[in-house]
């Protein structure tokens, strides 16, 4: 899954004045929506028990997101281009196990 923050994006104040950079929730959440893109909606809690954040994103700039794995555990890479910008885990929970 590709995707690109716009530089009108609504997280984007503040983060940083004079050089903005996509926080690192907005890119979470793009891995969360290429999993449901994957597997459906996903019920009940998530752990994102490793994140690992390399480089940043600029907004504008384009990533795509690598996944690997199965229900309910995934992998994931956030890339652009040949660039690691982060990686890490994200695990779905029933609800009463987190």
């Amino acid at each position: 899954m590709e995707f690109a923050v716009p530089h009108d994006h609504p997280a984007l104040p503040g983060h940083f004045p004079g050089r903005p950079i996509v926080p690192g929730v907005v890119v979470l959440d793009h891995v969360l929506e290429a999993v449901e893109a994957t597997c459906g909606p996903l019920r009940g809690g998530l752990r994102l028990p490793q994140v690992k954040f390399v480089q940043p994103l600029l907004p504008g700039e384009r990533a795509r997101i690598e996944l690997n794995g199965d229900a309910p555990r995934w992998r994931f890479k956030v890339l652009r281009g040949d660039i690691l910008l982060a990686s890490g885990e994200v695990v779905a929970v029933e609800e009463g196990d987190a």
